[in-house]
């Protein structure tokens, strides 16, 4: 029988919430969290559950794939599944560079799932199948069972029919195929052409994918004379969350005063980010929202002045039309109080 390993983050493996982000990667012999379900539909047996934090991972990058890698060293596996990672941009990426360490080591398929959302996606599409998944854990059976499906395919050594076909994102590998009839390129071209003057519906042979091209601004040679701004998407917030901003998936965003301030304080301040551990920021907001840094540039001469607003908003998990849209409404506001530069922080 084929056998296959899987990788979850701390939460799925059933370690903890983003207390336990920082847990160190562990394998154990057994089918945990969504392993098992993934096992009761896959043509094969998932042995081991690989689990590690997201917060470990992000942070100790080659230090959690050593030893992960290590460990694999020591077993044997057809195939290796990873997720799915939803839109969690932490998970999504760990999954891929999990995943993408066992494919250059091993030379075993690779499986994971991430909406179109998570910038895994975009990271490692091209190294591994990342099928198109849902945006959070209530698309989870669903996932699970499009994983499998894939997955039975490749430990059967059944041929994969495309990434359209097979709901994975497209790697831009091409592969020659002949189709039925075998016409040629001219006759399926003419055919294509001809659909379009009708109106009709078809599928071009070579999508051309879209860019969100952004102009550089033009370069600012005196800060000494410019008016900065703050921009934050690590939901640093006052205590009582005026604007009700999300911590997760925000649609929301807020503008608040720190023209009388010279650093944010602790209890008048926090974070109502979902995505990292809060402790930190919410013991010391500088640290996500650097006023004190840009109030002492502003008196020494760095830079001419300071908004008299910063601008916050959550961003995990956020989309990015969402994020495009709050953006242009910042953007409004900025310009309108005649911001010259932007520096925008995360967490």
């Amino acid at each position: 029988m084929k056998k296959a390993i899987m990788y979850v983050n701390q939460f799925f493996g059933q370690i903890g919430g983003e207390d336990k982000a920082d847990f160190k990667p562990v394998i154990r012999a057994e089918q945990v969290g969504p392993v098992q379900p993934m096992a009761a539909q896959l043509h094969g047996e998932i042995t081991h559950t690989v689990i590690c934090g997201d917060n470990f991972m992000g942070s100790n990058t080659e230090e959690a794939l050593a030893f992960i890698i290590g460990e694999l060293e020591k077993l044997e596996f057809d195939l290796f599944i990873a997720g799915p990672a939803f839109q969690a941009g932490r998970y999504g990426v760990a999954c891929g560079s999990v995943c993408r360490a066992v494919s250059r080591r091993f030379g075993v398929p690779v499986v994971t799932s991430m909406h179109v959302e998570n910038p895994g996606v975009e990271m490692f599409k091209k190294d591994m199948y990342i099928m198109k998944g849902g945006n959070s854990a209530v698309k989870m059976r669903g996932n699970l069972a499009d994983m499998a499906r894939l997955c039975n395919k490749l430990l059967d050594g059944e041929p994969l029919l495309g990434a359209e076909a097979e709901r994975y994102f497209a790697r831009g590998i091409r592969h020659q195929a002949w189709t039925e009839g075998n016409s040629t390129a001219a006759d399926r071209a003419v055919d294509m052409l001809l659909k379009r003057v009708r109106g009709e519906a078809f599928v071009t042979e070579l999508p051309i994918p879209k860019l969100d091209r952004v102009p550089i601004a033009t370069a600012i040679h005196d800060l000494s004379k410019a008016k900065v701004a703050l921009v934050t998407s690590g939901g640093i917030v006052p205590v009582e969350n005026p604007d009700k901003i999300q911590s997760a998936s925000a649609t929301r965003w807020g503008r608040y005063d720190i023209s009388s301030m010279d650093r944010l304080e602790s209890g008048v301040f926090k974070t109502i980010h979902a995505g990292y551990d809060p402790a930190a920021a919410d013991a010391d907001p500088n640290v996500v929202v650097p006023l004190d840094a840009l109030r002492e540039y502003e008196k020494e001469g760095r830079i001419g002045k300071l908004d008299d607003h910063f601008y916050t908003t959550v961003g995990t998990g956020t989309t990015q039309g969402e994020a495009q849209r709050m953006a242009r409404e910042m953007v409004e506001c900025l310009k309108k109080d005649g911001v010259d530069a932007v520096i925008l922080t995360s967490t």
